[in-house]
């Protein structure tokens, strides 16, 4: 075993697929009688700015919104409270199942929750860290640290058991916890690969500065002004995070053929050229065309996701960790998990105790109310 410091991975056999922030507990000495979802219950399926506009192409058909809604908020995994702007009011925007926004937490000691072993099949995670920390494990060995500005690309195919629990860090003196995770489909001739991850810290990725550095996009997927991320997709994916400092605009080319939306998870803005207001929370679904412009207040920073992609166009049968094509295939892939296919962790007894912990000293302290309101 490979041990890696503080936000970068250890590794302790072949490279094959790690934790998601968001989560399914699922036993399988229980999974037979009782079905314990924490992620999905069962689902089948302001003034015009004077500075000039970034932007990367002159001619730009721009995309209307379509609906813009305001994030749920719910508790997952452990017991963290997450936004779910995709996969919950809006339930999916094909290629993509869910999107859910971690935070942003202040834990205090012996408080921040993670999310113990659990399953996954047929689909892709995507946790995106921007403070914060996670420790992951999965059943074919792997074991490492994500921390600020990490992303993980998971691609779950035939299926793995991965655990996600707070770093013992975080868990020991609290801190800033926030973070995304991204669920994106794969297509039918993709479900069943081989799993495999890729794990990318910050300086790995690529950062477009505009604007004499008013405008700042991270490329996790995908491309923007001509810069390529260095993940791999199985689809034809983008994937920016765009930040905004006030009075900035920006128009970003997205693709005809793509689908997608973007995200609010900081301050306030305008969006396309009906100048769609938008703040913390909210979600816009993007309508035809080939680019989207956004501008940040004079007074506020604006921070966004920027997500789209080509969609499958597949039936999808979905229940709780598991995204196939069929039902059939939804039962058999509980099967396999039952049956022991997918692998164990040494440990999750003592995963799920921390957890346990970690709730009751919120409650304790007043931190799980305090939250809800």
């Amino acid at each position: 075993m490979i041990e890696g410091g503080r936000g970068s991975p250890s590794r302790r056999s072949k490279r094959s697929p790690l934790p998601s922030i968001t989560a399914t507990f699922l036993q399988p000495s229980v999974v037979t009688s009782i079905v314990i979802l924490f992620v999905l219950s069962s689902t089948f399926i302001v003034t015009p700015i004077q500075r000039t506009v970034a932007t990367t192409n002159p001619a730009m058909a721009r995309r209307a919104i379509k609906k813009i809604v305001t994030a749920h908020q719910q508790r997952e995994g452990g017991g963290f409270l997450v936004r779910r702007p995709i996969g919950g009011k809006i339930s999916e925007a094909d290629p993509f199942l869910m999107l859910d926004h971690l935070g942003p937490s202040e834990y205090g000691p012996g408080e921040a929750v993670g999310a113990p072993d659990h399953p996954h099949r047929g689909f892709e995670t995507v946790t995106y860290v921007l403070e914060g920390g996670f420790h992951h494990q999965d059943s074919a060995g792997n074991e490492g640290n994500l921390t600020d500005g990490w992303v993980q690309w998971m691609t779950a195919g035939s299926g793995v058991v991965h655990s996600e629990m707070p770093t013992d860090e975080l868990l020991e003196k609290g801190g800033r916890m926030e973070g995304f995770q991204l669920w994106v489909n794969l297509p039918a001739e993709h479900k069943m690969k081989k799993p495999r991850y890729q794990d990318t810290p910050p300086d790995s990725m690529p950062v477009v500065e505009l604007d004499e550095g008013n405008v700042w996009i991270r490329v996790i997927a995908g491309e923007s002004s001509g810069t390529k991320a260095v993940i791999e997709t199985h689809t034809p994916i983008m994937f920016l995070d765009i930040r905004l400092k006030p009075g900035a605009s920006y128009e970003e080319i997205v693709p005809e053929e793509y689908d997608g939306f973007v995200y609010v998870y900081r301050g306030k803005g305008l969006f396309s050229e009906e100048e769609k207001e938008a703040s913390m929370g909210q979600v816009l679904l993007l309508g035809s065309g080939n680019s989207i412009s956004m501008k940040a207040p004079e007074d506020e920073e604006c921070r966004v996701l920027l997500i789209a992609g080509v969609p499958i166009n597949e039936p999808i049968a979905r229940y709780g960790p598991f995204v196939m094509n069929t039902q059939e295939e939804i039962m058999q892939a509980f099967q396999d998990y039952r049956n022991g296919k997918l692998g164990q962790i040494e440990g999750a007894e003592e995963r799920y105790a921390k957890t346990s912990a970690a709730v009751n000293t919120q409650k304790t302290s007043g931190r799980w109310k305090k939250d809800e309101l």
